[in-house]
C-alpha cells in the first residue's frame, strides 16, 4: 500500500493532529480517496483557505505559544516540539524573555496565540517577526496567521504521509 493509500484509509480524527479545526479535517477527508500526493496537498491548502476565522481560531487553540514546549505525547505535541526546536533550543536570555513579552503584547493586541511556521528560523527571526505584525491591524494579520495555519498544516500533513515523526 503506498502513501496515499494509507492516507486515504486513516480515519478522520487522526487528521486534527495535523489541523485541530474539525471543519478542515471533514473536508480533506470528504476529498478522498486521493490520485496524488500533490492533489491531497492542493486539497488540504484550500482547506485551511476555506475556515471561517472562528474556525482558525480553534485550531490556533491547539498551538502553543512560540518557545514553549508542548506537552503532551500526542503526535500533534511531537510535532509542534519539532517544529520549535529551533526557537525554543536557543540560548540567548535576553531574546527569549523578548519573546515571550512579544507574544504577550500580541495575544493581548489580536485575542489569540501568536502563530509562525518556526521551522528553520531563529529565535531572532520570529522576534523580528513577532514586532513586524504586532504593528498590523486585524484586518491584516488575519490573513497572515491564515497562511502561517496553512503552512504549519502542510508540513504536518507531509510528515503524516512520510510516516512516523
Amino acid at each position: 500500500m503506498d502513501r496515499i493509500e494509507a492516507f486515504d484509509s486513516l480515519p478522520e480524527t487522526e487528521l486534527l493532529a495535523v489541523c485541530a479545526a474539525p471543519e478542515w479535517a471533514a473536508a480533506v477527508a470528504a476529498g478522498r480517496p486521493y490520485a496524488s500526493r500533490a492533489a491531497l496537498l492542493a486539497a488540504a491548502g484550500a482547506a485551511v483557505d476555506a475556515l471561517s476565522w472562528e474556525q482558525v481560531l480553534r485550531a490556533l487553540s491547539a498551538h502553543p505559544r512560540i518557545g514553549e514546549r508542548a506537552r503532551g505525547d500526542s503526535r500533534e505535541a511531537a510535532w509542534s516540539r519539532r517544529e520549535q526546536s529551533t526557537a525554543a533550543g536557543g540560548t540567548d536570555e535576553a531574546v527569549k524573555a523578548e519573546l515571550i513579552a512579544v507574544n504577550r503584547a500580541y495575544e493581548e493586541k489580536f485575542g489569540h496565540v501568536f502563530l509562525i511556521f518556526a521551522t528553520g528560523r531563529s529565535q531572532e527571526e520570529i522576534l523580528a517577526a513577532a514586532r513586524e505584525r504586532l504593528g498590523h491591524d486585524e484586518r491584516t494579520e488575519r490573513p497572515v496567521v491564515v497562511g502561517e495555519l496553512r503552512r504549519i498544516a502542510l508540513l504536518r500533513l507531509e510528515r503524516l504521509l512520510d510516516g512516523p515523526g
